[in-house]
């Protein structure tokens, strides 16, 4: 079953596998019984037939057609395009009354960053602030009313990636301006309240006369400094628009969201910036500042209550690369991959009493083994582009992606949007190693780190940030016939190839985009076998690269992607893993598995259970 990995207490696995023709006998004879009864409890149900129905023969025809064969349907199999489809299909309106507010706020997030990659690729200027016009154009703001207080969602702690991301969220609406607040518009919703009024401010360090003590805040006020960024007053402040509605916080004692920047060399705006929630305005007053012109301070206090500040006296913690390995603790392993990455992945294990390695007991490859009876197809004919792959009107690959390209060139390669497939650039054609269009097939280039974890067993996070559309590794292993790989028992890391299932729509598969050129003659086998079984799979059981040690999550931030390269031959598309987020450093990497609850059964046909231990909000606390 694709994508299943092993878990600790995870209960008995090793029943035989069924082959997939053994599976389509048996579940004819199912639909047969099926049939049958359907047939009799019509017969039996219709009260105005005067015949009288004997079902005796009925019932030996049923035990006749199941004999031998269980008792339940077999499970249904677990593809590769089902992982993360429905933290991803979601519509961008903000408008689906059905989700937590934390996919929400998710959902929002992902399609400003998809609007931003848009704008980077039109090589617009300043992408953040044209996504945001994209944003309100369609009406994608979560929050387009101004809110007092904290915003469902957006818990203490939430990071945001940019002034634009809190504007495209509606959690703070200027993307320069500090303070955020309510106009006269808001009057009659509020009408014991006086305006301006104050719902948020971000703390970036742009004020001299800024004093910052985590709990206890001295806040200056806006407006009067060098907008060139030596933070001197040059000239007095005024008591109107944003301080003027600090100052009524302060009367009518209505908190404000307090929200710290920290420089983060590795963030693609080399900012982050972290909500450390609410803070009530105590007092205000006016003095000469640092620089001789007045000013307006405000001192905020935090409410007790709130869950523990993230941050440390306004010092951004975050992930850290050692110097040496000395520096790792719990080590177990310096490198799983013996060298063969362009970065070393150490392994890590604090939880066992007796520290063991991930790396035994498999063999780390770092490119597919073709296995046995697979036959790879020849290399299509590639683009005639030179050096790097620009023009997405004459660039044949483009052409393959529906007219344009899927990546944009921004941190070294990043996928706009998920797609059916994607079809990179390729060994014939005439473009070089660095062209944008060949994204997946980079060397490793974050820091990762393979830990053990109390009740997942082993799982993969990164010390590096890493922004959302970034290719994370390509699921490596040995390609095999699925039909080859029914007996092979207590394997948890097979992962079926179903891009050509998902492109079809075939078995409930969702489509993602339409609008690309699906080879004519790709060589898809025309057996009998059932259309809704992949023909492939990629069994890392023995050998493989560290994807296998990548968990499930409910709530991913890590998306499966098919991409073609060297061929156009859907049923053997690599099977990629890209950010769905911009992922913070040290959080761990997960994707869907994509189960369906109750689908597993044992040899006893019962329905087999596998606690879910990702700890997501809404976690559906079974893999199974």
């Amino acid at each position: 079953m694709a994508g299943k990995r092993k878990r600790a207490n995870a209960p008995d696995q090793t029943e035989r596998r069924l082959s997939v023709r053994v599976q389509e006998v048996r579940q004819k004879a199912l639909d047969e019984k099926e049939r049958l009864v359907r047939e009799r409890v019509k017969l039996l149900s219709d009260k105005k037939s005067e015949l009288c129905v004997d079902d005796t023969e009925l019932h030996e025809k049923e035990e006749e057609n199941v004999d031998g064969s269980p008792k339940r349907r077999s499970p249904p199999k677990l593809t590769a395009m089902q992982k993360g489809k429905q933290k991803l299909s979601v519509s961008p309106n903000g408008k689906d009354v059905n989700l937590d507010a934390h996919l929400k706020v998710t959902k929002c997030l992902r399609f400003f960053n998809k609007q931003y990659l848009l704008c980077v690729q039109a090589k617009l200027s300043r992408p953040d602030l044209k996504g945001i016009t994209e944003m309100i154009k369609a009406k994608a703001i979560l929050y387009p009313r101004k809110l007092i207080g904290d915003l469902p969602g957006i818990d203490v702690g939430h990071r945001f990636f940019s002034r634009a991301e809190m504007c495209a969220v509606g959690f703070h609406n200027h993307w320069l301006n500090g303070i955020d607040y309510m106009g006269m518009e808001y009057e009659k919703e509020y009408s014991n309240y006086k305006f301006p009024l104050a719902v948020s401010i971000v703390m970036s360090g742009q004020y001299e006369d800024d004093l910052d003590n985590a709990d206890t805040v001295t806040y200056t006020g806006q407006g009067g400094h060098n907008l060139t960024g030596n933070k001197r007053q040059i000239k007095d402040q005024l008591l109107q628009r944003g301080n003027l509605a600090l100052k009524h916080c302060c009367e009518y004692n209505v908190p404000v969201r307090v929200t710290r920047g920290h420089d983060c060399t590795s963030s693609y705006t080399k900012r982050v910036y972290t909500y450390d929630g609410l803070y009530k305005v105590e007092k205000f007053w006016a003095q000469k500042g640092v620089s001789g012109f007045t000013v307006y301070k405000y001192r905020l206090k935090r409410l007790e209550g709130q869950p523990e500040l993230t941050t440390d006296q306004v010092n951004f913690v975050a992930g850290r690369i050692p110097k040496s390995t000395s520096e790792i603790e719990g080590l177990v392993c310096e490198d799983i991959s013996g060298g063969l990455e362009f970065k070393g992945i150490p392994a890590t294990n604090r939880v066992d009493d007796s520290p063991v390695s991930p790396s035994s007991g498999f063999t780390y490859i770092k490119s597919l083994i073709i296995g046995p009876n697979v036959k790879i197809p020849k290399s299509s004919t590639g683009c005639n582009c030179q050096g790097s792959c620009t023009d997405s009107k004459k660039c044949a690959c483009a052409k393959l992606n529906g007219g344009n390209f899927p990546y944009v060139d921004l941190n070294d390669g990043r996928l706009i949007e998920p797609r059916d497939v994607v079809f990179e650039c390729g060994p014939h054609c005439g473009c070089g190693p660095k062209c944008v269009n060949r994204t997946s097939q980079k060397r490793l280039r974050f820091n990762l780190e393979v830990f053990r974890s109390a009740k997942k067993g082993w799982a993969v996070r990164s010390w590096d940030y890493i922004p959302a559309g970034s290719p994370v590794c390509e699921y490596i292993g040995v390609l095999r016939r699925t039909a080859d790989v029914d007996t092979i028992s207590d394997n948890d890391y097979i992962f079926e190839m179903d891009c050509q299932q998902t492109m079809q729509g075939l078995d409930g598969r969702q489509r993602r985009l339409r609008d690309v050129a699906v080879p004519t003659n790709n060589g898809v086998s025309q057996s009998n076998e059932d259309e809704n079984v992949p023909e492939f799979c990629i069994d890392a059981g023995s050998k493989g690269n560290f994807a296998r040690f990548i968990n499930h999550s409910c709530e991913p931030n890590l998306f499966v992607q098919c991409v073609l390269s060297s061929h156009q031959d859907l049923r053997l598309a690599r099977v990629v893993l890209f950010a769905a987020d911009n992922i913070s450093p040290l959080q761990e990497l997960t994707y869907d598995y994509g189960y369906t609850l109750d689908s597993v059964h044992g040899p006893d046909g019962k329905v087999k259970q596998l606690a879910c231990y990702c700890g997501a909000l809404n976690c559906r606390k079974r893999l199974y």
